[in-house]
């Protein structure tokens, strides 16, 4: 199987390709594409990332390749990473308007030539924000369920992360999902939380206590405090440690937002959920994640068949997604899943894109 990754010399692009190799996700006989733009610093800058990758990795380096056009992207999972990225930095604003902007050319070049000189196989995995704008871009082109947006997916593995933290155990053992939109909008499925190795009851219980008495009603107003807080303290290392008296949900919104504040980057993070998606496009079997996927009709919110971008949990595989796998969601949820779902169809309304 073949890999293209579409913005590999930046930050994100650059992990996952090191991400790959390191796992061992793709083989000997596999390719790994680097795509830049001709004209550009990564017009360059590929030919220099193939050359340090195979110094790295000789050993276990599948075949790796440049190209410079958008009309030579082939591979049979291409990730989208190319773009304008959030700003880092103390006092930056993530403006999704401004981003929207700025990428949807890109989004729309990428995914014109790929419907005119792909195989008509391929699937997209999408990194670059406003995820959800480049979705509907790749989506409506190419078919929706050969596009999945990583958002959901990683705003997932952060929300079990922060479980996991609290109760101090790994990762591995907590399950639950993410819904909505991709950052501050998120809608964390507490109904969906499973922790190995509990019964039913024991699970219930730790779960009423790490969630207290709140709702999904207060979450948006308790994220926003909750940065004004974090904004508010002078000292990173103590801002950091006061995210964790917060509950894992609102915790899985605000650690990555101090990340970005501090002027690091969540590159690895965003690698890692990344090529977990990769993988289980190449495994061959469907796998239930989260993801940002173009729905028609799957699920009923406020009521109705619902239709548009949205985050859910989707069985994945091969050809891409094929059934979104929402279990009965909390009352609500299921109203925060609904206002979330209209705000991100305004949004894309007002972004240039919707349905024709």
């Amino acid at each position: 199987m073949d890999v293209a990754i579409v913005g590999a010399t930046g930050d994100v692009g650059r992990a996952i390709c090191g991400s790959l190799i390191e796992r061992g996700e793709l083989g000997a006989s596999s390719r790994l594409q680097l795509v830049g733009r001709t004209g550009g610093s990564s017009g360059a800058a590929v030919h220099g990332l193939r050359v340090d990758l195979i110094d790295a990795y000789d050993e276990r380096a599948p075949h790796i390749d440049v190209a410079t056009s958008p009309e030579d992207v082939v591979a049979d999972v291409v990730v989208m990473t190319a773009g304008r990225t959030v700003p880092t930095g103390t006092g930056q604003v993530i403006d999704r308007d401004k981003l929207a902007a700025d990428n949807r050319k890109v989004f729309e070049e990428y995914a014109d030539a790929l419907a005119a000189h792909g195989s008509g196989h391929e699937v997209v995995i999408v990194v670059s924000n406003p995820v959800e704008l480049a979705v509907e871009v790749f989506a409506r082109r190419l078919g929706r369920h050969r596009v999945i947006g990583m958002g959901a997916w990683l705003d997932t593995l952060r929300f079990r992360r922060e479980i996991a933290a609290t109760l101090g155990i790994r990762r591995h053992r907590v399950s639950g999902f993410v819904a909505g939109q991709h950052g501050d909008m998120m809608v964390p499925l507490w109904s969906s939380v499973r922790l190995r190795g509990l019964d039913p009851d024991e699970r219930a219980e730790i779960v009423d206590r790490l969630r207290g008495d709140r709702t999904l009603a207060s979450f948006r107003s308790e994220v926003a405090t909750a940065k004004q807080r974090i904004v508010a303290t002078p000292d990173v290392a103590s801002a950091f440690a006061a995210i964790d008296s917060y509950p894992p949900d609102v915790q899985a919104v605000i650690r990555p937002y101090l990340t970005h504040q501090s002027g690091a980057k969540t590159a690895n993070g965003t690698a890692n959920a990344t090529v977990d998606l990769v993988r289980t496009v190449l495994d061959g079997r469907d796998i239930v994640v989260a993801g940002q996927v173009l729905l028609d009709g799957e699920i009923e919110l406020g009521g109705v068949p619902w239709t548009g971008v949205l985050g859910v949990p989707v069985a994945v595989g091969p050809d891409g997604w094929t059934r979104v796998m929402l279990d009965d969601t909390a009352p609500d949820e299921s109203r925060a899943l609904w206002e979330v779902a209209q705000t991100i169809n305004e949004s894309v309304v007002a972004w240039g894109g919707g349905a024709s």
